[in-house]
């Protein structure tokens, strides 16, 4: 088949690669329709390997070594199924769940030695997981090229009602939807989303598709808050306001301070704005991924009005469950996740057309997908 692979650094080549085949009975081999150029791949593309084994290193879950296919945010068709596989069929529309965890290493016995779970994966969360990769970063390869397998238990079908290219955001919508499950969320509550970028705008619909109150997008980037306010948002500009605190507060006077936050920024003015925004209980997730360094942080201010901070990482597969359910029902309009798709590319042109064009441009870009056999 065709794919683009990973070797290093800046190495990104397109050319014919082996075509994974199943070799475990509760795999899928699954045809890719449209694969999301995400954050992720560009930090990899830029300062990798970091998800992504080093030259010489091999994945821990699966045995692999690069290069590999990135792409892990994937719509598909199901090609091959597994002797044990019985809720999917040739045919069937899907999503994949990218994670890897402990539980994964069975797939991959003829490479690696199964080991005993870790503390994570034994209390159920393995989205947490210590050695936790994806697939299309480092366990195997992934939607930049035209063929993936995968386990089952990480596929799910998806409903006539969702279009497939519209199916490949259901993987980052996944992953604003963890982080809103992680703030308890409760219908009509309200929510502060401090960033308009990929995983900002996702997790507006993902507030929707919670059926929140007042949603409220703050970000600077005009472009970014016109489309924020296309999926269902009002919009603040913190650049505008001499105390954007007290001015974000004042939207919610009911509740002095919004019942929850998301920092999907990642810097420190929208951290501490994550919490002084607040109200009284209520709770601050960092979505966001940080570079490795402290920023000042004072504890005073969750302890005065007993406010809550967390984080949230990645997902889990009941998350794509609901997201799936969630568009299904309505909740989550179709034409609102469209208005994220800024481009199609085909796979040979991803890094001139993909890659360089979000790294560039990414004001103006949202999600480009790939396609990597030609536009279904």
């Amino acid at each position: 088949m065709k794919g683009l692979l990973f070797y290093d650094r800046g190495d990104l080549r397109y050319s014919d690669i082996p075509e994974p085949e199943i070799e475990d009975e509760n795999q899928v081999k699954v045809k890719v329709a449209y694969c999301g150029i995400c954050g992720t791949d560009l930090h990899e593309y830029l300062e990798g390997p970091i998800f992504f084994p080093k030259k010489g290193d091999v994945n821990p879950i699966s045995g692999a070594t690069v290069p590999i296919c990135p792409g892990h945010e994937m719509s598909g068709i199901v090609e091959k199924v597994g002797s044990n596989v019985t809720h999917l069929k040739p045919g069937d529309h899907v999503v994949i769940e990218a994670s890897a965890h402990c539980s994964d290493m069975v797939h991959y016995k003829k490479t690696v030695e199964p080991k005993p779970f870790c503390s994570a994966c034994k209390a159920g969360k393995p989205n947490c997981c210590k050695n936790t990769n994806f697939i299309g970063l480092g366990v195997a390869s992934g939607g930049f090229g035209q063929y993936v397998v995968y386990g089952a238990e990480h596929i799910l079908k998806v409903p006539d009602s969702i279009p497939i290219d519209t199916a490949a955001l259901v993987e980052p919508i996944s992953v604003a939807w963890h982080g809103v499950e992680r703030a308890n969320f409760k219908p009509g509550q309200t929510a502060l989303v401090l960033g308009g970028g990929p995983i900002g705008l996702a997790s507006i619909l993902a507030l929707r598709g919670h059926k929140a109150g007042k949603i409220v997008c703050s970000e600077p980037a005009l472009i970014r808050r016109e489309l924020a306010k296309k999926l269902g948002a009002e919009v603040f500009n913190p650049m505008d306001h001499k105390d954007p605190i007290g001015d974000l507060k004042a939207l919610v006077p009911e509740t002095e301070g919004f019942d929850a936050s998301f920092d999907c920024s990642g810097i420190p003015v929208t951290f501490s704005t994550s919490i002084d925004a607040l109200g009284p209980g209520g709770t601050a997730v960092n979505v966001a991924i940080w570079a490795d360094k402290p920023i000042k942080y004072i504890p005073m201010c969750l302890t005065y009005q007993e406010k809550f901070a967390t984080g949230s990482m990645g997902y889990v597969v009941d998350d794509f469950a609901a997201v799936i359910k969630a568009i299904d029902s309505g909740l989550i309009p179709i034409d609102c996740i469209r208005h994220m798709i800024t481009g199609k590319v085909e796979p040979k042109d991803t890094v001139e057309k993909g890659f360089k064009e979000l790294i560039t441009h990414k004001e103006t870009n949202v999600k480009i997908l790939v396609t990597p056999n030609g536009r279904i």
